[in-house]
């Protein structure tokens, strides 16, 4: 089997783990990837790989501060955040996971042979343990504090 047929068969596989998971993330982008593999928009690859996961980055960005712009979370409600123990710890955790996430995006560019794993884990945890796909990035961090690499 050649090693283009051995990648689309890898893709077709997380298709349908994310079909199969209801993971509509790595269903559509599988998909989205068989289709430019299959055809001659596999040249735009280069691209993709160049500032994909940055633009993704960008708009998950802009999902999560949706609620500050639109006025759903309000300013007093910002500022009450650091009055509260529980909101401090989710600062807190929250700048452990946004480091983690730096982390995470590091040793993925650095060594992207890691990245089946972490999709492979990522699309198991929400099939079998109903967890949610916001863990690549996340998985990778840990995965670089305990393989020793990154930032």
């Amino acid at each position: 089997m050649s090693q283009l047929d051995l990648n689309l068969f890898v893709l077709l596989v997380l298709l349908a783990c994310g079909i199969f998971s209801h993971n509509s993330a790595v269903t559509i982008a599988a998909g989205v990837l068989i289709v430019f593999k299959i055809t001659p928009l596999s040249m735009f690859f280069p691209l993709l790989q160049q500032h994909g996961l940055n633009i993704g980055i960008i708009i998950l960005t802009i999902g999560v501060l949706t609620p500050i712009a639109s006025g759903k979370l309000h300013g007093d409600e910002i500022l009450k955040s650091f009055l509260h123990w529980k909101s401090l710890c989710a600062i807190a955790i929250g700048l452990f996971v946004a480091w983690l996430g730096g982390r995470g995006v590091q040793l993925m560019s650095n060594q992207p042979n890691i990245v089946a794993g972490l999709l492979i884990g990522t699309v198991a945890g929400v099939a079998v343990l109903r967890g949610v796909p916001v863990g690549p990035l996340i998985a990778a961090g840990i995965l670089s504090l305990l393989i020793g690499t990154g930032r």
